[in-house]
């Protein structure tokens, strides 16, 4: 697949901090079989040109697929069929999983607050089917602002200081979750994603759920503070950089 000089551009911003990432956290191995959570969101999209591109010159070999799940939404066909034509275009294998999440969330559950319910359903069909492709491996799209919008979530949500790693390792269904794009910024991802055939998302409570509101809390805060968002990141990604509440000596007094 040949790409422009503008998207070639947007590209190059993102795989020197997936690179770095990958480094840093031992996420790709000799022989490892990675299978990409595609939603054919922005992220998705991203990440998949992104590790496309990146297996053409990694040190370490690797074979890359890409699980599709469908929702049962309503997804529209030909939004769809780009898709599926630009992992054929990127030489990579599509599998599509036909699932009711969407139905059993929204039409029997009736549920109000669905993320976190359809998380864990989409994740364990991309396991099941990830386990039989013998995939060792799964890469999600979470980029640097879904990790401080997580711990702000935790925070606010579960009186927790939480957030998701770069690296973790799932023993019931014995594979390992990576997420390259833990360093990129979401300006970079929103660049590259306008070259590429994002699909609409068909999901009733988009830009309405919990997320959405911590999104926008960041943008407000980084207006306000222009450096917010970087000393952010700084304190979840530098672990010395915390200074939580500890039992101290004391000598330490």
């Amino acid at each position: 697949m040949e790409f422009s000089r503008e998207m070639t551009k947007k590209l190059q911003a993102l795989l020197s901090p997936i690179r770095r990432a990958i480094n840093d956290y031992n996420m790709i191995e000799d022989g490892d079989k990675i299978a990409l959570g595609l939603s054919g969101g922005k992220d998705s999209l991203a990440l998949l040109v992104c590790l496309a591109t990146y297996k053409k010159f990694s040190p370490n070999p690797f074979d890359l697929i890409a699980i599709n799940i469908d929702l049962g939404l309503g997804t529209d066909k030909d939004q769809q069929q780009k898709i599926i034509d630009l992992c054929k275009d990127l030489e990579v294998p599509l599998y599509i999983v036909e699932s009711q999440i969407g139905p059993i969330i929204f039409d029997e559950r009736k549920e109000t607050s669905p993320c976190s319910l359809c998380s864990k359903m989409r994740r364990g069909a991309l396991c099941t089917k990830a386990n039989e492709l013998n995939a060792n491996k799964i890469a999600l799209a979470h980029h640097a602002d879904d990790l401080m919008e997580t711990m702000l979530l935790s925070m606010f949500y579960e009186g927790r200081i939480s957030t998701f790693a770069p690296v973790s390792y799932m023993d019931r269904t014995k594979v390992s979750v990576i997420r390259p794009m833990v360093y990129v910024e979401e300006k970079e991802v929103i660049g590259l994603a306008k070259h590429l055939p994002v699909l609409t998302n068909p999901c009733c409570a988009n830009h309405t759920t919990q997320r959405e509101y911590m999104k926008n809390l960041l943008k407000k805060i980084s207006k306000d503070i222009p450096i917010a968002k970087d000393r952010f990141r700084s304190a979840i990604t530098h672990p010395e950089r915390n200074n939580l509440w500890t039992q101290k000596k004391d000598n330490d007094l």
